[in-house]
């Protein structure tokens, strides 16, 4: 196998290696381990909004729903960061990972085809979306 067709590979991997120690220390530091089980879940929210839109899981359009529904809960999040509240901000992310659960199961049945998608949310497909 020639190196020029794995050269790009490995450097977009040690790139992203290099990247997530980096971000994974300040996460650890801010004490916010699972926000990114929340954003996925927030993420899976905003494609099945679309999807009862009418719009194509998987399309750009569905992918641009996902996107904005994160960055909505990253907004969120750190408005809850900058008060100074007897609630510790991971059980707040804790929260929105359950409601964000709980209304990508209940929106999801609304479609034709809610059993499939829900299966697809639970058994964790949305990574390849």
């Amino acid at each position: 196998m020639p190196l020029d067709l794995m050269i790009t590979p490995i450097v977009a991997a040690l790139v992203i290696l290099s990247i997530h120690a980096y971000l994974g220390l300040h996460v650890i530091a801010r004490e916010v381990i699972f926000v990114d089980l929340a954003f996925a879940q927030i993420a899976a929210l905003g494609t099945t909004v679309g999807l009862l839109m009418g719009i194509e899981v998987g399309s750009p359009l569905s992918l641009l729903g996902a996107l904005g529904f994160t960055l909505i809960g990253a907004l969120l999040f750190s408005f809850t960061r900058l008060e100074d509240s007897p609630v510790p901000q991971e059980a707040i992310i804790g929260i929105a990972y359950v409601v964000a659960s709980a209304a990508v199961i209940l929106l999801a049945g609304f479609t034709a085809e809610g059993a499939e998608h829900i299966k697809e949310t639970l058994t964790g497909t949305l990574i390849w979306v």
